[in-house]
């Protein structure tokens, strides 16, 4: 239970934290400096946003892969 604990408080140390990078690419900092600095930080977001759902599905099959390789080397 405290693996969990551990486990969500660090995911959401990193969310908490992963706002303030700039994940943009060479276009996307062009088409946000033409925005302006409201729809250039929604762009942003939506950037890291897009961002963390491959890395939450790979994580998870990771996760799912892992557990079965534990189980199975325990019988």
């Amino acid at each position: 239970m405290t693996k969990k604990i551990y486990l969500l408080g660090l995911i959401l140390l990193f969310v908490g934290l992963s706002n303030p990078i700039l994940a943009q690419c060479s276009i996307c900092t062009k088409t946000a400096s033409q925005l302006g600095e409201g729809p250039a930080a929604a762009l942003n977001s939506a950037i890291i946003y897009l961002a963390f759902t491959p890395f939450a599905i790979v994580a998870f099959i990771g996760y799912k892969w892992w557990k079965n390789e534990k189980a199975i080397n325990q019988d």
